[in-house]
Order: C-alpha cells, then sequence, then structure tokens
C-alpha cells in the first residue's frame, strides 16, 4: 500500500519535467533528422513539449 499521495505538488512537478524532457527530445531529434538549423531545432523541442505537457495537464 502507498502511503503517499500521488498527486502531491512535488509529484505534479517532477512528472512534468519528465515529460518535458521527453517532449524536447521529441522534438528537436525530429527537426535534426529533417535538417533544421539550430535556432528551429530549439524552437521545435520547445513546442512540441508543451503541447505534451499542456495536452496533459487535464487528463486524469
Amino acid at each position: 500500500m502507498r502511503g503517499y499521495d500521488r498527486n502531491c505538488p512535488y509529484c505534479r512537478l517532477m512528472r512534468s519535467l519528465a515529460f518535458t524532457g521527453v517532449g524536447m527530445g521529441i522534438g528537436s531529434g525530429t527537426a535534426y533528422l529533417l535538417g533544421a538549423s539550430q535556432e528551429n531545432i530549439y524552437m521545435s523541442g520547445i513546442v512540441v513539449s508543451a503541447i505534451i505537457v499542456f495536452g496533459m495537464m487535464g487528463k486524469k
């Protein structure tokens, strides 16, 4: 039995940081493989990570 709340603020922070890293990796990796410039690689990573984090925020 789990003796702590899985939806505590610290757990939510760590979960969002993990999804941000995954989104940044997916977005940046895809842009890199498509031959984008360094600036576009960063922007692609930021956009994909925001979509993943904010898209999953309201789901239960």
